[in-house]
C-alpha cells in the first residue's frame, strides 16, 4: 500500500515522537494521502437516500476499519482536525470501549456528548431516553462526531445524529453491519517509505541511510504497523550503539506464537523485545499500568501500583513515553487534551501488559490495586477537605497529610477532579467489580460523592452521584448489607423524584423503609416513611400522604426529635390544605409554629404562622387571618427574613382588600416595595412583588 503514513497519537504508542525539523510539541503525520482522499470523496458521494430521490434523514457516517495499533485513530484525527472548519458546532469524540474490551454502555456516552454540547440529562434516566435527548440536541446544530474504537453497529446506531447536516466518523475493527449506506476505509500496514521515516524519528537518519536493506527487513518484521514499529524505534533510541540490523536480527530470533492472529504477532514480538530491554522496576510498573482505571495513569496512580515514591513514578512513566509504551497527556490551550501529567496506555497494548502480569503472584496484583484505591481515596478526601473552611476538623486533618496528597486550594484540587473524573469514576466501578474489596469500595465511593458535591454541587453533579449511589447499593445487596441498602434507595430515590420519576422514587423509598426496619435503623425508617408520604403528595394523593408523615410524625415524637416534629407538622398541614380539611390543617400549622417557636426558630415560625394564615383565609375567617398574618410579620421582621417580610406585607394587603379597607392595604403593598427595593440595593436578587407574591402562593 502507498502513500501511508503514521500519527504515532493513534492507536499504537509513542505519542511524542515527531520526524525530524517538526515543531516540538507538536502531532507528526505524514502520507495516507490515498485514504484522505476516499474519505473526503466519501463524504460528497451521493448516498441511496439521495439516490432514490429522498432526503436524507440522518448523519453520513464516514468508516475506518482497522486493527488496534494499525493508526486507524491517527487516520481519523487528521481528517477530522482537516473538516472540523466546516462544522460550527465544533468536534465532539467518544470512546465507545473500556480498555478490558467491554462495550461502553449507550448511557454512559450518550450522557457525555450531551454534558459536552451543554444539555442537561437526567440523572437515571435510561439508554433510550438519553438516546433520543442527544439526537434531538442535535437537531438544529452542524457538528463532526469521532467515534472511536465502535464494538458494533447497534452502540453507534445509537448516537447518529437524525440531521444530514452533522458528520459522524467512526473507527472500528471490521465493518458495521447493520448501518445502511457505510463504506469502511481500511488501514492496513504502512508502506516501506513511510514506515522508515517512522524509524528515523527515533534512530536518526544516520543508522538508517548506513543500512537501508536492514531498515526494509525491520519494517517487514514489523509487519508495517505502526505501533510494532514504534516500539522498534523506542528500542533503538535507547540503544544508541546498537545497528538497524542488530535489532532486526533480534527480532528474527524472537518466536512467533501461533496462538495469535499472524496481524497480531508483529506486535507481539516488538512488544516482547522492547519490553525485555527495560529495567526490572520499570518492567514491574508498567506491567501494573494495566490496573489503571481507563488504562490512564499519573505519578500518584503508578506511584500506589509500584509501591515507590510519587517522583520516582513520574520519573519511570516519562521514561515509558519516551520508549513509546505510554501517551502522554498534553495541557489545554496547546491542542492538548487538558489531561497534562497523565498518560494513556495505549490499547493495542493492555493485552500483552496482562499475559506479562499474569505471571506475578495474584495476591501481589492485588495487593497493587488496593493500594491504588486507597490512594484515590486519600486524595479525595484531600479534594473535599480543602473546600472546608478554616480551622474546621477537615482542614486539621489536611494539614497532617504528606505534601503530595495535597492540594494548593479549591481551584488546584477542582481541575484535578474534573481531568480525573472519567478515571475516579472508574476507579469505583472497578472496586465495586473486584468482589473482595467492598470495605474500600464503599469508602472510595462515599470520598467520591462528597467531592463531587463539594466541588460541582449536588444537583450538577446529580448524574455521577445516581451512578454512584447505584455502585453502593449493588455492594449492600451483595454483602447483604440492610443499612447501607437503606441508604443507597434513600439516596437513589430522591434523585428519581428530582427528575419527575416519582413512581419509581416511591419504590425506592418503600424498599428502603424496609431495609431500615431490617437494620432497625430509626433514622432511615423515619427518612423512608416521610419520604413515602412525599412521593403520595407528589402524586396527588393527599389521604396517603397524610398517613404516611403521621407514620413518620408517631416515630419523630416518640423520639422526641422536636426539629423533624416541626418540620412534619408543617408537611401534614400542607396535604391538609391541598385536601381542603382546613381544620386539621390550621392545628397542624399552629402545632408546627409551636415547635418552631420552641427551637427558637424565629424565621420557621413566621413561614408557619403565615401558613395558617393562608389557610382561615381560604376557610372563610379573614379576620382571623389577618391577626395571625400580623403575627407572622412581627416574627418575619425579628428574623430579618425581608422577602417572607415582604410576602406578609403583600397578603395582609389583599386581606384588607376584602375586607374592604383599600388605604391600609395599600400602605402595606408600599412597605412591600421598599423592602425589596432596599434588597436590590444591598445587593439581593431582584424581585417584583409581584413575584413575591407567587413564590409565596407556592410555598
Amino acid at each position: 500500500m502507498t502513500d501511508q503514513a503514521v500519527d504515532i497519537d493513534g492507536d499504537g504508542p509513542g505519542r511524542e515522537a515527531v520526524r525530524p525539523g517538526a515543531q516540538p510539541g507538536r502531532r507528526a503525520f505524514h502520507g495516507r494521502a490515498r485514504e484522505l482522499k476516499e474519505l473526503r470523496a466519501d463524504i460528497a458521494r451521493a448516498g441511496l437516500d439521495t439516490l432514490a430521490g429522498r432526503p436524507s434523514p440522518r448523519a453520513r457516517v464516514l468508516l475506518i476499519a482497522g486493527r488496534p495499533g494499525s493508526g486507524r485513530t491517527a487516520l481519523a484525527e487528521e481528517l477530522v482536525a482537516d473538516l472540523a472548519r466546516g462544522y460550527r458546532d465544533g468536534v465532539l469524540r467518544a470512546r465507545l470501549t473500556e480498555p478490558g474490551g467491554e462495550p461502553v454502555p449507550v448511557e454512559r456516552t450518550a450522557r457525555d456528548l450531551l454534558t459536552a454540547v451543554g444539555v442537561a440529562a437526567p440523572a437515571g434516566a435510561g439508554a433510550e431516553e438519553l438516546s433520543e435527548r442527544l439526537r434531538g440536541a442535535f437537531g438544529d446544530r452542524r457538528a463532526l462526531l469521532l467515534l472511536d474504537d465502535a464494538a458494533d453497529a447497534e452502540q453507534v446506531d445509537a448516537l447518529l445524529p437524525d440531521n444530514p447536516a452533522c458528520l459522524v466518523v467512526a473507527v472500528a475493527k471490521g465493518p458495521l453491519t447493520g448501518i445502511p449506506d457505510v463504506r469502511p476505509c481500511t488501514v492496513g500496514g504502512l508502506d516501506a517509505k513511510s514506515a522508515i521515516g517512522l524509524l528515523e524519528g527515533y534512530a536518526g537518519s544516520v543508522r538508517i541511510t548506513v543500512d537501508p536493506q536492514a531498515a526494509e527487513t525491520l519494517t517487514e518484521l514489523c509487519g508495517g504497523q505502526p505501533a510494532a514499529l514504534v516500539l522498534a524505534g523506542g528500542w533503538l533510541a535507547a540503544h544508541p550503539m546498537s545497528s538497524v540490523a542488530d535489532l532486526a536480527k533480534r527480532l528474527r530470533a524472537l518466536p512467533d506464537d501461533p496462538e495469535r492472529p499472524a496481524a497480531d504477532r508483529a506486535l507481539a514480538r516488538a512488544f516482547a523485545l522492547a519490553y525485555e530491554a527495560l529495567p526490572g522496576p520499570a518492567a514491574r510498573t508498567l506491567r501494573l499500568l494495566a490496573l489503571a482505571p481507563v488504562a490512564l495513569a499519573d505519578g500518584h496512580t503508578a506511584s500506589a501500583l509500584a509501591g515507590c515514591s510519587v517522583s520516582a513514578a513520574e520519573s519511570v512513566l516519562e521514561r515509558l513515553a519516551t520508549a513509546g509504551f505510554l501517551h502522554r497527556g498534553r495541557p489545554e490551550g496547546d491542542g492538548g487534551d487538558g489531561q497534562e501529567g497523565q498518560y494513556q496506555v495505549p490499547g493495542c497494548l493492555l493485552p500483552l501488559l496482562r499475559e506479562e502480569l499474569e505471571r506475578d503472584r495474584p495476591a501481589e496484583t492485588q495487593l497493587a490495586q488496593a493500594r491504588m484505591l486507597e490512594r484515590t481515596v486519600r486524595l479525595l478526601q484531600s479534594c473535599h477537605a480543602v473546600t472546608e473552611p478554616e480551622g474546621s476538623p477537615a482542614r486539621r486533618r489536611l494539614a497532617g497529610l504528606p505534601r503530595a496528597l495535597r492540594f494548593d486550594g479549591p481551584e488546584a484540587a477542582g481541575h484535578w477532579l474534573a481531568t480525573r473524573q472519567p478515571a475516579l469514576l472508574a476507579s469505583a466501578r472497578i472496586a465495586v467489580a473486584d468482589g473482595d474489596l467492598d470495605t474500600l469500595a464503599r469508602r472510595l465511593v462515599a470520598a467520591l460523592v462528597r467531592a463531587l458535591a463539594a466541588h460541582r454541587g449536588a444537583e450538577a453533579a446529580a448524574p455521577e452521584l445516581y451512578g454512584l449511589h447505584q455502585l453502593v447499593l449493588g455492594v449492600a445487596e451483595r454483602r447483604g448489607l440492610p443499612r447501607e441498602r437503606a441508604a443507597a434507595l434513600l439516596n437513589l430515590g430522591d434523585l428519581d423524584a428530582r427528575t419527575g420519576r416519582t413512581r419509581e422514587a416511591l419504590a425506592r423509598y418503600r424498599a428502603a423503609l424496609d431495609a431500615g426496619r431490617q437494620a432497625n435503623d430509626p433514622y432511615a425508617v423515619g427518612r423512608a416513611m416521610e419520604s413515602v408520604g412525599g412521593a403520595h403528595q407528589e402524586l396527588g394523593d393527599w389521604a396517603r400522604a397524610a398517613d404516611w408523615y403521621g407514620r413518620a410524625l408517631a416515630q419523630r415524637l416518640a423520639r422526641d426529635e422536636r426539629a423533624d416534629q416541626a418540620r412534619l407538622y408543617g408537611r401534614l398541614g400542607a396535604v391538609h390544605t391541598y385536601e381542603g380539611r382546613y381544620g386539621e390543617a390550621l392545628r397542624n400549622w399552629r402545632a408546627a409554629a409551636a415547635g418552631y417557636r420552641r427551637l427558637g426558630d424565629v424565621s420557621g415560625h413566621a413561614r408557619a404562622l403565615s401558613e395558617a394564615a393562608r389557610v382561615q383565609e381560604y376557610a372563610g375567617r379573614p379576620e382571623e387571618s389577618l391577626r395571625t398574618c400580623e403575627e407572622a410579620v412581627e416574627c418575619a421582621r425579628t428574623a430579618k427574613d425581608v422577602r417572607l417580610l415582604a410576602a406578609l406585607q403583600l397578603r395582609l394587603a389583599d386581606t384588607l382588600d376584602r375586607l374592604g379597607d383599600p388605604a391600609a392595604a395599600r400602605l402595606h403593598r408600599a412597605a412591600a416595595d421598599r423592602l425589596l427595593e432596599t434588597e436590590d440595593r444591598q445587593g439581593g436578587t431582584p424581585s417584583s412583588a409581584y413575584e413575591i407574591r407567587s413564590a409565596s402562593a407556592k410555598d
